[in-house]
């Protein structure tokens, strides 16, 4: 506890990757007081022809009421009114 999910175009290296694990490890050790052995964290490549369906509806337009920071892009599933 907690494990962070990242779905995200396909296209970053290993390298960006674990830099980018890293930054959030460290930020969640900082913020919220949890150590590091807790913490997991895994990445899954999501093409852009499937990203709506996959992420956009039942991730964000679904789940409105856990975003703390929505996309500014527009979906058919949502706007940014």
């Amino acid at each position: 506890m907690p494990h962070v999910h990242i779905k995200m175009y396909p296209g970053r290296t290993g390298e960006q990757k674990k830099a980018l694990t890293d930054r959030i490890v460290k930020a969640m050790d900082e913020t919220m007081g949890i150590e590091p052995k807790w913490i997991s964290v895994s990445y899954e490549e999501i093409g852009p022809e499937e990203w709506d369906e996959s992420v956009v509806k039942p991730d964000i337009a679904e789940k409105k009421e856990f975003l703390f920071k929505p996309p500014e892009y527009e979906s058919k599933y949502f706007s940014n009114d």
